[in-house]
């Protein structure tokens, strides 16, 4: 099979691969869509991963193999699964911590999901994989996994009826969470961005405000909109350190702050430490999603609850992957959701 294998920033290759061997309890899916997420391109522009090493994990596709034990799921099933699971009995998962187990990260898809197909061990078979309905194009199936991580991060922010949110970021994670808050309740939402087009996308699809920072001074203009009052729950959705320092200041009394991105090595911040005591904020972090998090998300999407359709802004062919994280790192390209196709 065809597989595009990243070896280092500039060399991933689309190389022929082993078709993966399927133990009883796994699946082999063939890949229809994949959603190339904020971390693949953080990997690949950062090498925070040694290769070779195949990426890819927002995954869509159809299932073309299924061991002898395997009873829930046949050939020729339309499917959307996730990376990591946990083991569920752990101290972390006892409390409701999953993404924290120590098996959290040592699962994956296998080979990751930039190839023709994939196998579907026998945890992600029973925990993280899920039928989808016909009607569901394979591409904002893709969209299931993106969604379920924001839901994930959302219940650190808890928000109720009528809270103002501001999200710090508007790339898809940014937007996802916007959209989801107002799903939530939240009467008043801000979006924060450098990008015009991010921001114009924002208010098509039903934000509420969407702020320039580099002509209006972000902490003035919540103000303005807040009556003073600041936002109720701040998601920082931006790989920039200083945002953190910055939602401290902007949050109101009793408000949250959810971390909901990866930062530089060393993102060594201040921040008034005396309003996390004084108005008693929360400063929380969020990472990707558990098994819960993706049938809520999979209602979500199946259902048009959030606009998906229009984050997706670029299609390209899995032989081309090395092209597409260029282009979506390249901040001058009007670019949102990239979905990595199968090449024909």
């Amino acid at each position: 099979m065809k597989a595009s294998v990243y070896y280092s920033k500039n060399d991933i290759r689309y190389e022929d691969v082993e078709v993966p061997e399927i133990g009883d309890s796994d699946m082999l899916i063939k890949m229809h869509s994949c959603g190339l997420c904020g971390t693949d391109i953080h990997k690949a522009q950062h090498q925070t991963v040694t290769g070779p090493v195949i990426l890819g994990h927002e995954v869509s596709g159809e299932v073309v193999k299924v061991g002898k034990d395997v009873t829930r799921y046949r050939v020729g099933e339309r499917v959307v699964t996730a990376i990591h699971v946990p083991c569920f009995n752990c101290h972390y998962c006892d409390r409701g911590f999953f993404t924290l187990c120590d098996q959290f990260k040592k699962t994956n898809l296998e080979p990751g999901g930039f190839s023709e197909f994939i196998r579907i061990p026998r945890l992600h078979v029973e925990h993280l994989t899920h039928r989808i309905i016909d009607t569901l194009d394979w591409d904002r199936a893709a969209m299931i996994e993106p969604v379920a991580c924001c839901l994930h991060g959302l219940k650190s922010a808890n928000i109720h009826a009528k809270d103002t949110v501001l999200v710090l970021g508007s790339g898809t994670i940014g937007l996802v969470s916007a959209q989801l808050a107002a799903l939530k309740g939240a009467s008043t939402v801000i979006v924060s961005d450098y990008s015009r087009f991010k921001r114009e996308l924002a208010l098509k699809i039903g934000i509420t405000h969407a702020i320039d920072p580099a002509n209006e001074d972000v902490e003035t203009r919540v103000a303005e909109i807040t009556q003073g009052k600041g936002p109720d729950v701040v998601i920082i959705a931006a790989g920039v350190s200083s945002l953190v320092s910055q939602a401290v200041n902007v949050v109101r009394r009793g408000g949250r702050v959810v971390v909901f991105s990866p930062f530089d090595k060393n993102p060594v911040v201040e921040i008034d430490a005396g309003r996390l005591f004084r108005d008693e904020i929360s400063i929380v972090g969020t990472y990707s999603l558990t098994p819960y998090d993706m049938k809520e998300a999979i209602e979500i999407v199946e259902k048009d609850k959030i606009n998906t359709r229009d984050m997706i802004t670029h299609t390209w062919s899995l032989s081309r992957i090395g092209e597409a994280i260029e282009f979506a790192a390249n901040p001058e390209n009007d670019v949102l959701k990239i979905i990595i196709k199968a090449d024909a």
